[in-house]
C-alpha cells in the first residue's frame, strides 16, 4: 500500500474509534481531530504530516482520563504513523 492509502487507513481509524466515540474526553478527541487535519495538509511531504501527528497522538496517549480501549488505538496509530517514511 502506498504512503497516501497508509495516511487515509490512519485518518479513517482516527475518526471512526476516537473522534466518533462520545466515552473519549473532549481535549482527546480534539486532539485527534487537529492529528487528522495535519495528516490531510497536502502541501507538506508524508513524513512531516506524520511526524506532526506523532507529535500531537504522543502528548495525549498519557492523558490519565483516556479510556484504555482508546489508549490502545492511539498506540496503535503511533506505531502505523513511524512507519511512514
Amino acid at each position: 500500500m502506498n504512503t497516501e492509502g497508509r495516511i487515509q487507513q490512519i485518518v479513517q481509524v482516527l475518526k471512526e474509534q476516537v473522534v466518533q466515540d462520545t466515552v473519549v474526553p473532549r481535549n482527546i478527541r480534539r486532539a485527534a481531530e487537529e492529528a487528522i487535519e495535519r495528516l490531510l495538509d497536502t502541501s507538506v511531504e508524508p513524513v512531516v504530516r506524520a511526524a506532526d501527528a506523532i507529535a500531537i497522538l504522543e502528548e495525549i496517549s498519557e492523558d490519565p482520563n483516556m479510556p484504555l480501549h482508546t489508549r490502545t488505538i492511539i498506540w496503535e496509530v503511533l506505531g502505523a504513523l513511524e512507519q511512514i517514511q
